[in-house]
């Protein structure tokens, strides 16, 4: 079938986007869904700095690519094998299917899914297949989603199902931005009640784990960003304290708050300064947990005694740490009862033809989570 996608020609095309446009918004050739694949029409696909970083080039993916790993759809056509969904029916996307059967899968960790992390890398579906294609000549998915287009065929294991009555438009942010940000919160970090938490970063990702740690009972909750205005909303959604990245004493300031610092610090904005800055806010005991994605090639410099002088854990957490089918509606069921209001985050609504520009105002840290709406 023809469809419309956003197709990112080249990595590392300079900003602003609007002048330069690494995404070609054009027609393409999507083919129905193979043996185990599903067929969905997207509804809503959410703007994220993932997809940011491979337009700019620091997470290297194969090219020509349709991008977008966000997104809420309705299930068009079902593929051989696929029996326990119908058409019609809601579902989130997930940007890392999980086969099942390897170590990590039968383990109980899916987001170290081992062919997952292959096809994703090589720009294929689970299945090792490509779906897309544009003149006769195979384009590349985005981490088995390729979700800022009309449609998508992708892996039944790229898609969890969720009830018809839930806003598509909410929905859309639970793939990604909180499967992440509350993830690395309650799995990962393993916020306790009464605790103190900080966030470093306050995308849509850090704003998701904010939420979650008001969630999970977190006593005092320091927000910290460059920006003022998202400072500003952190405090708007519950956090007990605001700090300027920028401040070149916001690490002292922070301990004296926090009486020699936190008890968990979770870094969510993919840079290694910020990563060093919440290691440096941890207390002697505590955990760092680092939820961003820095380029290949940065490394952090740690002073290895204090891990073992003051027993400090530092810990990755990849998109949550996250089991989908368990966690997906648990996350719904808090935002149903009010108590993970992911709908504040929403800050622009686009249409397909405005990414370029929607990529602008991401990278210029004016927008939380944009969404491109499909209806």
């Amino acid at each position: 079938m023809k469809i419309r996608a956003a197709i990112l020609e080249e990595m590392g095309r300079p900003a602003p986007y609007a002048v330069s446009k690494p995404l070609s918004i054009c027609e393409v050739d999507l083919a129905p869904p193979g043996p185990g694949e599903v067929l969905v029409k997207i509804a809503v696909a959410g703007l994220c700095h993932s997809d940011l970083s491979v337009i700019d080039g620091s997470r290297p993916r194969p090219t020509p690519m349709a991008l977008g790993h966000e997104a809420a759809a309705v299930v068009e056509e079902l593929g051989e094998g696929v029996d326990d969904l119908k058409k019609g029916d809601h579902v989130v996307l997930v940007f890392v299917p999980s086969c099942g059967h390897c170590e990590p899968c039968a383990t109980g960790r899916p987001a170290l899914c081992e062919p997952a992390a292959v096809a994703n890398t090589n720009g294929t579906l689970l299945s090792g297949a490509r779906r897309l294609s544009r003149n006769g000549v195979p384009l590349n998915h985005h981490l088995g989603v390729s979700c800022f287009a009309e449609y998508a065929t992708v892996s039944r294991r790229s898609v969890v199902k969720i009830d018809p009555d839930l806003p598509l438009d909410n929905a859309a942010l639970f793939g990604c931005a909180v499967l992440t940000g509350v993830g690395a919160v309650v799995n990962t970090a393993r916020v306790t009640a009464g605790s103190t938490v900080a966030i470093v970063g306050l995308g849509g990702v850090g704003l998701a784990a904010l939420l979650g740690a008001i969630a999970a009972g977190a006593e005092r909750i320091v927000a910290v960003d460059l920006s003022p205005e998202k400072l500003g909303l952190a405090g708007q959604l519950g956090a007990t304290d605001q700090f300027a990245a920028g401040d070149a004493d916001v690490v002292d300031k922070i301990r004296a708050a926090t009486r020699g610092g936190v008890d968990f610090a979770l870094e969510i904005a993919g840079s290694v300064k910020a990563l060093e800055l919440a290691y440096r806010i941890t207390r002697r005991g505590g955990t760092t947990v680092t939820a961003g994605l820095p380029p290949p090639n940065a490394v952090l410099p740690v002073p290895a005694v204090s891990l073992v002088a003051e027993e400090r854990t530092l810990k990755g957490s990849y998109i949550g740490t996250s089991v989908p089918l368990r966690d997906l509606p648990r996350y719904l069921g808090l935002f149903r009862r009010g108590r993970l209001p992911i709908d504040r985050l929403l800050s622009n609504r686009l249409r397909l033809d405005d990414l370029n520009e929607g990529f602008d105002r991401l990278q210029r840290g004016e927008a939380v989570r944009q969404i491109v709406m499909f209806d």
